[in-house]
């Protein structure tokens, strides 16, 4: 028993002597967190973006659209001149984009699709470019802006409610939103993440969306849109909510193609909900005698 006590006691003291001499303390940013945020069930976290979604029939903005291309496969950065211009949507697949040259205010790009394909007319130097392809890329492109598809508005400007056929999961994080370097601590913001999958051949589940939400608006923060490799093809990021006809909508909308390596940031400056179209405002005729190129 003597034996086993003075072990004790020299282990004891072992322990304090390597904890003082082999450790150290550095300070770090002391995280703070808000003092009310949200709590609910996947169930509901479910019903809310779907709810959401299915409030929303029509869109129709006034936007400014920021294009970049470029990225660390490139080495470098391009971002491209403004442009002003308006987005309109109904659904399920109708979409015109329609954008204006600066300071002339001429039609510099006119995109309509109803489905599975799209026309699209460019303005240049030698006269109208006309254009025609698939919703889907099956040639990409270097550049990648010629890979940039109606689906991608689609997809990110509304976040899609989940189908009936989809099944979701839900788990919690935290990110950091601000960072005081002077008082030594961070802001971070609790959030939801509902990841969206089905099942495919093989009882195999694939992720097919991820929406990112934050817990203190319940609003959704950032969607990550991923193809049938495993691979995020968009992530479009949502900020600066206002209230249109009694629906929450971003003001600054960052659509990001990590693939194509490039992006897109809108800002809505004007904004309506719901409103009827006339039935040509999803038309774009194309003359005779016109070039036609075909994307695929």
């Amino acid at each position: 028993m003597k034996n086993l006590r003075a072990l004790s006691v020299m282990l004891v003291a072992m322990t304090g002597g390597l904890t003082g001499c082999f450790s150290t303390t550095r300070l770090v940013l002391k995280s703070e967190a808000p003092t009310v945020y949200q709590t609910a069930t996947v169930e509901q976290v479910e019903k809310d973006v779907s709810d959401r979604d299915a409030a929303v029939k029509t869109l129709n903005a006034q936007v400014q659209i920021t294009a970049t291309t470029g990225g660390s496969k490139e080495g470098k950065l391009k971002e491209y001149t403004s442009f002003t211009g308006y987005i309109f949507v109904q659904k399920p697949a109708d979409l015109r984009v329609i954008l204006q040259l600066p300071f002339v205010g001429s039609r510099a790009l006119d995109m309509v699709s109803t489905g599975d394909a799209f026309t699209l007319v460019r303005a240049s130097s030698h006269g109208n470019i006309w254009i025609q392809g698939t919703g889907k890329v099956t040639t990409p492109s270097k550049n990648g802006l010629e890979n940039l598809r109606p689906a991608v508005f689609l997809d990110s400007l509304l976040v899609p409610g989940v189908d009936p056929n989809e099944l979701v999961t839900m788990t919690e994080s935290s990110r950091v939103i601000h960072q005081d370097m002077h008082h030594k601590t961070e802001t971070i913001e609790p959030d939801y993440n509902l990841t969206v999958l089905k099942i495919t051949r093989g009882n195999i589940l694939q992720v097919q969306r991820v929406i990112r939400i934050n817990r203190v608006t319940m609003l959704p923060y950032q969607q990550d849109i991923y193809n049938d490799k495993g691979q995020i093809v968009t992530q479009a990021t949502y900020d600066n909510y206002q209230t249109h006809g009694g629906q929450q909508f971003p003001a600054e909308i960052t659509i990001r193609r990590p693939l194509d390596e490039y992006s897109l940031k809108i800002d809505v400056t004007k904004l309506t909900l719901n409103e009827s179209f006339e039935p040509d405002q999803f038309e774009l005729t194309i003359p005779p005698g016109a070039t036609v190129q075909k994307l695929q």
